[in-house]
């Protein structure tokens, strides 16, 4: 038994004799290692060392969550929708290719669409385009019609405007006196055409059916009625003090601004810029009307208010004009390749129930050329770019 103990004895010493040539190096030996060792250089100390293990340590990132609100570009948005990972760019949904398949009068229904707010103004921009490619003037009782109902429009539209804007201040009254106002808009346009949203109304070369009797008479005590509303709007809006507190200088722009931006309409003319298509470039009876540009002095929200404000009773000005200058006539051009023929001419003249089977099967002919055409809508310019090169319609829609 005393064997084991002097044999494990012998081999630690054997072990420790092996084993006493290795040699550690201090750190001061290691020292001469830091940084890179390829040249000798000075810069090169300064040089970040790859770890051994080729992996760069992590860089601890700092993550904030950032709520951003849409709206209130959007009817229904109004801070409500939110969205958690946005993508900046152009929201397109192919309505200018889809035209590329259409006929001109199938393609009318399409821009009702673009902005359901002010239907009528997107069908005038469109109609006024194509009419300028085929060179032609329409009837100036179909001007009217499309003058007063562009002004129409634009009193729904800034209606809506002007009402969800106080709804985000704070105050709610004012919102169903201006719905309420809305509400006999689109009944006038369900008399004048059938249907109260999605109008397709106008036509290329006037509009689809005349007046009904007494329409006329209804819109002008509406407009009357119609200022005497926005006389309470404003007693309880204009000079309120809260109001004018979160509205003055809030989301203000300088005219320079604006006009670098490329803003028009309302945001342009609240800067101070009087800038108006209706008078600058005038189309259809306008420059046959008296009406007033109103325009702002520091292009905040107050001042886009007001400008909404007025500018709806300057509409109603030209309503009443309208009406009262309402000439008697045609309300499309007498050209049967062009507008289709009533049911009383169908009924009489073989012609007739040709020209109506052509132009709702296959169009009609346009000539080879390119046309642009501006209007003055409730938002800002509607522009028009209309090409047509052998049986290809191609538009292009712009909103600024």
């Amino acid at each position: 038994m005393s064997l084991l103990p002097n044999i494990l004895k012998k081999v630690s010493s054997y072990a420790s004799l092996r084993f006493a040539h290795k040699w550690y190096p201090d750190a001061e030996w290691i020292s001469q290692f830091d940084g890179p060792v390829m040249f000798n250089r000075e810069q090169f100390k300064h040089w970040r060392t790859v770890p051994y293990n080729g992996k760069m340590p992590v860089v601890e990132k700092k993550v904030k969550n950032k709520t951003i609100n849409f709206g209130p570009a959007h009817p229904a948005a109004h801070g409500i929708i939110r969205s958690v990972d946005p993508h900046i760019g152009l929201l397109h949904r192919g309505s200018e290719k889809l035209c590329e398949y259409k006929t001109y009068l199938q393609a009318m229904p399409y821009f009702d669409r673009f902005d359901y707010v002010s239907p009528m103004c997107n069908e005038h921009a469109f109609c006024l385009a194509v009419e300028k490619l085929l060179n032609i003037d329409i009837p100036r009782r179909a001007k009217y019609i499309r003058t007063m109902f562009a002004e129409l429009t634009r009193l729904l539209n800034h209606a809506l405007g002007i009402g969800s804007q106080i709804l985000d201040a704070g105050g709610i009254t004012p919102l169903f006196w201006l719905f309420e106002e809305r509400e006999k808009i689109m009944e006038f346009y369900e008399r004048a055409c059938g249907a109260r949203v999605h109008s397709n109304y106008f036509r290329v070369g006037g509009v689809s059916q005349d007046l009904p009797i007494g329409l006329l008479h209804d819109i002008d005590y509406f407009t009357r009625r119609f200022c005497e509303m926005l006389d309470q709007v404003e007693d309880i809006t204009t000079t309120n003090r809260i109001w004018k507190a979160r509205n003055i200088n809030i989301g203000a722009i300088d005219a320079e601004v604006a006009i670098n931006s490329g803003c028009s309409g309302i945001n342009l003319r609240a800067t101070g810029v009087k800038w108006d298509l209706r008078k600058n470039q005038p189309y259809e009876v306008y420059d046959e009307m008296e009406f007033d540009i109103p325009v702002g002095t520091r292009g905040d929200c107050y001042d886009r208010y007001l400008c909404k404000v007025y500018e709806m009773r300057e509409s109603c000005r030209i309503i009443e004009q309208c009406i009262n200058k309402m000439p008697e006539g045609e309300v499309k051009v007498d050209d049967g390749k062009i507008s289709p023929p009533s049911r009383l001419e169908m009924k009489q003249s073989m012609e007739a129930v040709i020209h109506h089977f052509k132009i709702f099967s296959s169009g009609f002919a346009v000539p080879p050329g390119c046309t642009y055409v501006g209007t003055e809508h409730p938002k800002g310019l509607t522009s028009f770019v209309t090409r047509y090169t052998e049986n290809n319609l191609q538009v292009n829609l712009g909103y600024t």
